[in-house]
């Protein structure tokens, strides 16, 4: 059955979601008023156009528009990206992700600005024969901010996943076209979200354009005891990328490792259980820290927040960002040697992937994400911490990882998110959240 949300008419704005947000501070733009865009032409000549996208709307209009409606503007776009990333080998992975995050963050804030300075009625409050297909948005329609993520989004994964422009470009239509229909924003809306989403990714994609190294590696690798001696070794420069926290990958470069003797015994004397091998298979195949981020943006709400979930998923990816090379910075330091390197008799649970062990990348991630999720969701700390000891014993319960390599690689991850935390804790938006506590 497809769901009427029922509203008042009214030509105002009802309330407002994040009124201050166009003055947050951006990750790669000046700021938000520097792409305040121009006043939207009127509406009046739009309605019509409105009324009739809804009276031809079919099945499958109505199942984009429940589609597209699901989770915060980007949720869509951040899904696809996740299955992508993860298996991109080609060392510009990690960036993409990363300015996916930001590129829908700083295009989101650009659009809050503009809104609040126009203050643009939403279609269905202006005429009472449009019906809103989807929750009520709280704030003007000028621009839309679904289509300010599309715009972000295909023009991000374009770049990066070109083979994908096509897929990307109709889903952005539907998307656009969808909003209409719902009777959420005018078409001008969606024409100019879109603009703005694009101008910003690309300005973003020029400014980060030598954050992925353009060195070769020399293919020679170390010998010697204790040292990886696998035949294939996967990303040996990413350590070299820029960071964007950080000053350098090696920040918080970790010291060598040990010798791994009492360790390797460690892991032949370790008793497999049904827990055990689930949990090292669970964290192996999930994408477990994305589906506890969507989890709590849904449970708190904060879906329906789009400047403040952007914030969320930005500062998100820009953390596995200085994560990510940081860890290998530190792999390829050292060329920490894997388990069945150690000892050739010794067989895991899982492949071991192709590139060093120490520390552990899944122990890294995990501890970004007790540190930055408990600053998002204080009130779950206890949840957060779980998952990474969790996360981070499924490497050595999956017989991939030494102890050391995980808990290195834990206090590796809490250090990035630390010094994330601290940054983005002047970025403006605690204070206009406390503000809003207090005015209630």
């Amino acid at each position: 059955m497809f769901l009427i949300v029922v509203i008042i008419i009214s030509t105002r704005v009802h309330s407002q979601v994040e009124p201050g947000a166009g003055n947050w501070k951006t990750w790669f733009i000046s700021s938000g008023k520097d792409y305040r865009l121009a006043a939207p032409p009127s509406y009046k000549d739009e309605v019509a156009e409105v009324i009739s996208r809804q009276q031809n709307l079919d099945s499958a209009g109505k199942a984009q528009i429940i589609f597209w409606s699901a989770g915060a503007p980007g949720y869509r776009w951040y899904d696809m990206m996740s299955k992508l990333w993860m298996v991109d080998i080609s060392n510009k992975g990690v960036l993409a992700n990363t300015l996916l995050g930001t590129a829908i963050y700083d295009a989101t804030i650009a659009a809050w600005d503009t809104k609040y300075t126009y203050k643009r009625p939403r279609p269905y409050t202006v005429d009472k024969r449009i019906k809103l297909y989807v929750f009520k948005p709280e704030s003007p329609s000028y621009p839309c901010e679904h289509s300010v993520a599309a715009g972000a989004a295909v023009t991000i994964i374009s770049h990066f996943y070109p083979k994908m422009a096509d897929s990307v470009k109709h889903m952005a239509e539907r998307l656009m076209s969808s909003r209409i229909a719902a009777g959420a924003a005018f078409p001008s809306d969606t024409r100019a979200g879109f603009e703005l989403g694009k101008s910003i990714a690309l300005k973003e994609i020029e400014y980060t354009k030598d954050y992925t190294t353009k060195v070769e590696w020399d293919k020679k690798m170390p010998q010697g005891p204790g040292v990886w001696n696998g035949k294939f070794a996967m990303l040996p420069t990413a350590g070299l990328n820029k960071t964007i926290v950080l000053k350098s990958g090696s920040e918080y470069r970790p010291g060598p490792p040990p010798d791994f003797a009492k360790e390797m015994a460690e892991l032949k004397n370790f008793k497999q259980s049904f827990q055990s091998q689930a949990n090292a298979w669970h964290y192996a195949s999930q994408n477990t820290g994305g589906e506890l981020l969507n989890k709590k943006i849904f449970e708190y709400n904060l879906h329906l927040n789009p400047p403040r979930a952007a914030r969320i998923y930005a500062i998100n990816a820009v953390t596995i960002n200085d994560v990510f090379i940081a860890c290998f910075d530190a792999k390829y330091a050292y060329w920490g040697i894997r388990p069945d390197q150690y000892d050739t008799t010794y067989h895991p649970l899982i492949p071991t992937p192709p590139f060093p062990g120490y520390p552990s990348g899944h122990a890294s991630m995990s501890g970004y994400i007790a540190e930055l999720y408990s600053y998002f969701f204080p009130a779950d700390r206890e949840l957060f911490e779980k998952v990474a000891k969790e996360g981070a014993e499924s490497r050595f319960q999956a017989g991939i990882h030494f102890r050391t390599d995980n808990e290195v690689g834990l206090e590796l991850g809490r250090k990035v998110a630390k010094a994330v935390i601290q940054k983005v804790k002047t970025d403006g938006a605690d204070e206009d959240a406390i503000f809003a506590k207090q005015k209630k």
